[in-house]
């Protein structure tokens, strides 16, 4: 049985800023980082014996704090585990979106895979295409007794999540962990879903945080 520990990355600038934030990047705010590393120590005695990351700097910093407590843990950058790309209104503040549309109605309709796409960007089935694939990947490399962390964003963890709950799902916390076994025949289960061990609470869409002070983000 393979267990996925699912965390999102820690809370960054542009969330607290309130700004979109898909391929483009901003590094974890101060209090962020505080909100990682409560994660890292709720994880700290779970054993990991593989790791995967997207390639954005948010969550290599996230998944550095995580595995300074397993150090002889692998960790791997997979593209697939990129947020969806908002194109031309990358790092816009949401508000020049969210006018027009809710944000629970627009991002609805992102995991339903109807969305066509941000100008610049890519449309919502295959950003969904290539989460799946990405996902479906790591569940094969790992099909063994084996816990494996995955550290991504908040639109993609719920892309899959969606697969394996089957239905709609609440915002997930910065910095929060689900957990989901897969069989070896391919059966998902939540154990669950959106558990938020530093209590740093939804952002970007639908809550302000308040701290901006930034932390440094490693190099890839």
């Amino acid at each position: 049985m393979l267990t996925l520990h699912l965390v999102r990355h820690g809370r960054t600038v542009f969330n607290t800023e309130r700004r979109l934030q898909g391929w483009c990047d901003s590094p974890l705010t101060a209090d962020g980082l505080v909100g990682v590393r409560s994660t890292a120590s709720h994880l700290a005695t779970t054993r990991l014996d593989a790791a995967y990351t997207s390639p954005s700097g948010r969550t290599r910093t996230t998944a550095a704090e995580i595995l300074a407590h397993h150090p002889g843990t692998p960790l791997v950058a997979v593209d697939g585990l990129k947020e969806m790309s908002f194109g031309d209104l990358e790092a816009s503040p949401e508000d020049e979106l969210f006018r027009e549309i809710d944000a629970r109605e627009l991002f609805g309709s992102v995991l339903a895979g109807t969305h066509p796409g941000f100008p610049g960007g890519e449309p919502a089935h295959e950003y969904i295409e290539r989460v799946v694939a990405a996902f479906e990947t790591i569940e094969r490399a790992h099909l063994d007794d084996e816990h494996v962390l995955v550290v991504s964003h908040g639109v993609t963890l719920a892309v899959y999540l969606r697969l394996v709950v089957g239905g709609d799902l609440e915002p997930l916390a910065n910095a929060s962990v689900s957990t989901v076994s897969v069989d070896r025949a391919g059966h998902r289960s939540a154990l669950n879903v959106g558990f938020d061990p530093s209590g740093q609470g939804v952002s970007a869409g639908f809550e302000p945080a308040e701290d901006t002070t930034v932390v440094e983000t490693p190099k890839p």
